[in-house]
Protein backbone atom coordinates (compact mmCIF):
# COMPACT_ATOMS: atom_id res chain seq x y z
CA UNK A 1 0.00 0.00 0.00
CA UNK A 2 1.21 3.46 -1.13
CA UNK A 3 0.33 5.56 2.17
CA UNK A 4 0.79 2.54 4.87
CA UNK A 5 0.83 4.01 8.34
CA UNK A 6 0.93 7.80 6.86
CA UNK A 7 -1.34 9.69 9.30
CA UNK A 8 -3.30 12.10 6.21
CA UNK A 9 -4.79 15.36 7.47
CA UNK A 10 -7.71 15.97 5.14
CA UNK A 11 -9.49 19.47 5.12
CA UNK A 12 -12.89 20.17 3.11
CA UNK A 13 -13.16 15.95 3.39
CA UNK A 14 -17.45 16.21 3.80
CA UNK A 15 -18.34 15.78 0.59
CA UNK A 16 -16.89 15.99 -2.95
CA UNK A 17 -13.20 15.94 -4.00
CA UNK A 18 -12.13 15.81 0.06
CA UNK A 19 -14.31 12.97 0.55
CA UNK A 20 -13.16 10.59 -1.92
CA UNK A 21 -9.58 11.56 -1.30
CA UNK A 22 -10.27 10.41 2.59
CA UNK A 23 -11.61 7.16 0.82
CA UNK A 24 -8.65 6.73 -1.36
CA UNK A 25 -5.84 7.12 1.23
CA UNK A 26 -7.37 4.81 3.86
CA UNK A 27 -8.00 2.16 1.16
CA UNK A 28 -3.51 3.34 0.48
CA UNK A 29 -3.31 2.60 4.04
CA UNK A 30 -3.43 5.99 5.80
CA UNK A 31 -4.71 6.88 8.64
CA UNK A 32 -7.03 9.82 7.89
CA UNK A 33 -8.54 12.74 9.95
CA UNK A 34 -11.05 13.85 7.98
CA UNK A 35 -11.94 17.12 8.61
CA UNK A 36 -14.61 19.63 7.72
CA UNK A 37 -17.01 22.55 8.89
CA UNK A 38 -20.16 20.63 9.59
CA UNK A 39 -19.95 17.84 12.47
CA UNK A 40 -22.88 15.68 10.28
CA UNK A 41 -20.46 15.75 6.56
CA UNK A 42 -17.64 14.55 8.98
CA UNK A 43 -19.48 11.87 10.29
CA UNK A 44 -21.05 10.33 6.79
CA UNK A 45 -17.43 10.56 5.55
CA UNK A 46 -15.62 8.84 8.96
CA UNK A 47 -18.61 6.21 8.58
CA UNK A 48 -18.25 5.47 4.84
CA UNK A 49 -14.23 4.78 5.60
CA UNK A 50 -15.00 2.58 8.75
CA UNK A 51 -17.42 0.50 6.36
CA UNK A 52 -14.54 -0.32 4.42
CA UNK A 53 -12.61 -1.29 7.19
CA UNK A 54 -10.31 1.42 7.98
CA UNK A 55 -9.54 3.78 10.50
CA UNK A 56 -10.25 7.29 10.43
CA UNK A 57 -10.72 10.24 13.03
CA UNK A 58 -13.48 13.31 12.19
CA UNK A 59 -13.12 16.90 13.42
CA UNK A 60 -14.99 19.76 12.91
CA UNK A 61 -12.91 22.43 12.16
CA UNK A 62 -13.22 26.21 10.44
CA UNK A 63 -9.96 26.81 9.10
CA UNK A 64 -10.42 30.21 8.87
CA UNK A 65 -9.76 29.71 12.98
CA UNK A 66 -6.40 29.49 13.98
CA UNK A 67 -7.32 28.03 17.31
CA UNK A 68 -9.28 25.68 15.74
CA UNK A 69 -6.78 25.14 13.17
CA UNK A 70 -4.13 24.30 16.36
CA UNK A 71 -6.71 22.06 17.93
CA UNK A 72 -6.87 19.90 14.68
CA UNK A 73 -3.25 19.24 14.90
CA UNK A 74 -3.18 18.45 18.35
CA UNK A 75 -5.77 16.15 18.29
CA UNK A 76 -3.98 14.19 15.32
CA UNK A 77 -0.49 14.05 17.42
CA UNK A 78 -2.86 13.08 20.58
CA UNK A 79 -4.44 10.26 18.55
CA UNK A 80 -1.96 9.37 16.37
CA UNK A 81 1.78 10.94 17.25
CA UNK A 82 2.23 12.86 13.71
CA UNK A 83 1.25 14.32 10.70
CA UNK A 84 2.79 13.14 7.41
CA UNK A 85 0.20 14.67 5.03
CA UNK A 86 -1.83 17.62 4.91
CA UNK A 87 -3.88 18.24 1.73
CA UNK A 88 -5.60 21.75 1.84
CA UNK A 89 -8.73 21.14 0.12
CA UNK A 90 -11.40 23.27 1.88
CA UNK A 91 -12.97 25.93 -0.51
CA UNK A 92 -15.98 27.82 -1.13
CA UNK A 93 -17.25 29.81 -3.69
CA UNK A 94 -19.31 33.12 -3.90
CA UNK A 95 -19.30 34.43 -7.44
CA UNK A 96 -20.42 37.58 -8.77
CA UNK A 97 -19.04 39.96 -11.61
CA UNK A 98 -16.37 42.59 -10.39
CA UNK A 99 -19.07 45.24 -10.42
CA UNK A 100 -21.46 43.55 -8.63
CA UNK A 101 -19.95 41.23 -6.25
CA UNK A 102 -19.94 42.16 -2.52
CA UNK A 103 -17.44 43.22 0.42
CA UNK A 104 -19.06 39.92 2.07
CA UNK A 105 -18.48 38.02 -0.92
CA UNK A 106 -15.07 38.45 -1.70
CA UNK A 107 -14.34 38.36 2.28
CA UNK A 108 -15.82 35.15 2.93
CA UNK A 109 -14.11 33.33 -0.02
CA UNK A 110 -10.06 34.83 0.87
CA UNK A 111 -10.86 33.46 4.27
CA UNK A 112 -11.71 30.35 3.31
CA UNK A 113 -9.71 29.52 0.14
CA UNK A 114 -6.50 31.79 1.19
CA UNK A 115 -5.92 32.10 4.92
CA UNK A 116 -7.99 28.83 5.43
CA UNK A 117 -4.68 27.57 3.65
CA UNK A 118 -2.19 29.84 5.23
CA UNK A 119 -3.59 28.35 8.69
CA UNK A 120 -3.43 25.08 7.86
CA UNK A 121 -0.06 24.69 6.50
CA UNK A 122 1.54 26.81 9.03
CA UNK A 123 0.22 24.84 11.72
CA UNK A 124 1.31 21.38 10.04
CA UNK A 125 4.77 22.98 8.95
CA UNK A 126 5.53 23.47 12.24
CA UNK A 127 4.85 19.79 13.58
CA UNK A 128 6.77 18.41 10.15
CA UNK A 129 9.74 20.33 10.88
CA UNK A 130 10.28 19.04 14.03
CA UNK A 131 9.54 15.55 12.32
CA UNK A 132 12.14 16.30 9.84
CA UNK A 133 9.82 15.32 6.54
CA UNK A 134 6.32 16.11 5.37
CA UNK A 135 4.25 16.99 2.49
CA UNK A 136 1.80 19.64 1.84
CA UNK A 137 -0.79 19.50 -0.38
CA UNK A 138 -2.60 22.76 -1.51
CA UNK A 139 -5.88 22.47 -4.04
CA UNK A 140 -5.63 25.53 -6.25
CA UNK A 141 -7.58 25.01 -9.44
CA UNK A 142 -7.43 26.05 -13.59
CA UNK A 143 -9.29 29.18 -12.62
CA UNK A 144 -6.57 30.21 -10.31
CA UNK A 145 -4.07 30.20 -13.52
CA UNK A 146 -6.37 31.50 -16.85
CA UNK A 147 -9.68 33.49 -14.74
CA UNK A 148 -12.66 32.95 -15.37
CA UNK A 149 -16.02 35.19 -15.63
CA UNK A 150 -17.53 36.13 -12.13
CA UNK A 151 -15.25 34.55 -10.09
CA UNK A 152 -12.41 37.34 -9.09
CA UNK A 153 -12.25 36.54 -5.67
CA UNK A 154 -12.03 32.65 -6.33
CA UNK A 155 -9.33 33.58 -9.11
CA UNK A 156 -7.28 35.47 -6.60
CA UNK A 157 -7.21 32.87 -3.99
CA UNK A 158 -6.17 29.95 -6.04
CA UNK A 159 -3.70 32.25 -7.71
CA UNK A 160 -2.32 32.86 -4.31
CA UNK A 161 -2.59 29.06 -2.88
CA UNK A 162 -0.02 28.74 -5.83
CA UNK A 163 1.98 31.52 -4.84
CA UNK A 164 2.08 29.66 -1.47
CA UNK A 165 3.17 26.31 -2.98
CA UNK A 166 5.88 27.28 -4.51
CA UNK A 167 7.22 29.59 -1.43
CA UNK A 168 6.85 26.91 0.78
CA UNK A 169 8.41 24.50 -1.21
CA UNK A 170 11.87 26.46 -1.15
CA UNK A 171 11.07 27.51 2.20
CA UNK A 172 10.65 23.56 3.39
CA UNK A 173 12.63 21.24 1.03
CA UNK A 174 15.66 21.55 3.14
CA UNK A 175 13.40 20.32 6.11
CA UNK A 176 11.98 17.29 4.17
CA UNK A 177 9.08 18.44 3.36
CA UNK A 178 7.61 18.44 -0.29
CA UNK A 179 4.31 20.91 -1.05
CA UNK A 180 2.28 20.92 -4.28
CA UNK A 181 -0.63 22.39 -5.47
CA UNK A 182 -3.15 20.34 -7.01
CA UNK A 183 -5.07 22.38 -10.41
CA UNK A 184 -8.46 20.65 -11.13
CA UNK A 185 -10.73 22.07 -14.32
CA UNK A 186 -14.45 21.25 -13.82
CA UNK A 187 -15.16 18.66 -11.53
CA UNK A 188 -18.43 17.25 -10.71
CA UNK A 189 -18.97 17.93 -7.38
CA UNK A 190 -21.76 19.50 -5.32
CA UNK A 191 -20.16 23.27 -5.61
CA UNK A 192 -20.13 22.72 -9.69
CA UNK A 193 -23.73 20.80 -9.75
CA UNK A 194 -25.14 23.98 -9.18
CA UNK A 195 -24.12 25.40 -11.90
CA UNK A 196 -26.79 24.88 -15.38
CA UNK A 197 -26.78 21.83 -17.50
CA UNK A 198 -26.18 23.63 -20.40
CA UNK A 199 -22.52 24.92 -19.22
CA UNK A 200 -21.44 21.78 -17.73
CA UNK A 201 -22.50 20.46 -21.37
CA UNK A 202 -20.47 23.13 -22.84
CA UNK A 203 -17.41 22.73 -20.66
CA UNK A 204 -17.62 18.65 -21.42
CA UNK A 205 -17.76 19.17 -25.02
CA UNK A 206 -14.36 21.78 -24.55
CA UNK A 207 -12.60 19.04 -23.39
CA UNK A 208 -10.72 16.64 -25.49
CA UNK A 209 -11.63 13.30 -23.16
CA UNK A 210 -15.38 14.55 -23.80
CA UNK A 211 -16.16 14.05 -20.21
CA UNK A 212 -16.12 16.13 -16.77
CA UNK A 213 -13.48 15.08 -14.11
CA UNK A 214 -14.98 12.98 -11.06
CA UNK A 215 -13.80 13.21 -7.52
CA UNK A 216 -11.95 10.42 -7.90
CA UNK A 217 -10.06 11.90 -10.68
CA UNK A 218 -8.10 14.40 -8.02
CA UNK A 219 -7.89 11.54 -5.14
CA UNK A 220 -5.74 9.63 -7.71
CA UNK A 221 -3.54 13.13 -8.24
CA UNK A 222 -3.29 13.42 -4.74
CA UNK A 223 -2.43 10.19 -3.88
CA UNK A 224 0.11 10.52 -5.89
CA UNK A 225 1.96 13.70 -4.96
CA UNK A 226 1.16 12.07 -1.28
CA UNK A 227 3.18 8.82 -2.18
CA UNK A 228 6.75 7.87 -2.05
CA UNK A 229 6.41 7.92 -6.30
CA UNK A 230 6.71 11.50 -6.22
CA UNK A 231 9.79 11.95 -4.26
CA UNK A 232 11.23 14.35 -6.31
CA UNK A 233 8.38 16.84 -6.99
CA UNK A 234 8.06 19.76 -5.35
CA UNK A 235 6.78 23.05 -5.88
CA UNK A 236 4.77 21.63 -9.22
CA UNK A 237 0.92 22.54 -9.81
CA UNK A 238 -0.54 19.38 -11.43
CA UNK A 239 -3.17 20.51 -14.32
CA UNK A 240 -6.03 18.00 -13.71
CA UNK A 241 -8.69 19.19 -16.79
CA UNK A 242 -9.19 16.27 -19.05
CA UNK A 243 -7.27 19.13 -21.59
CA UNK A 244 -9.74 21.66 -20.92
CA UNK A 245 -6.85 24.10 -20.92
CA UNK A 246 -3.23 23.51 -22.31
Amino acid sequence: MRLKDKVAIITGAGRGIGAETAKRFSEEGAKVIVASLFDHEVEETVNAIKAMGHDALGIAVDVTNADDVEGMIAKTIEAYGKVDILVNNAGITADNTLVRMTEDEFDRVINVNLKGVYNCGQAAAKVMVEQGNGVILNATSVVGLYGNYGQTNYAATKWGVIGMTKTWAKELGKKGIRVNAVAPGFILTPMTEKMPEKVLNMMKDKAPVKRLGLPEDIANAYLYLASDEASFVTGSVLEITGGLVM
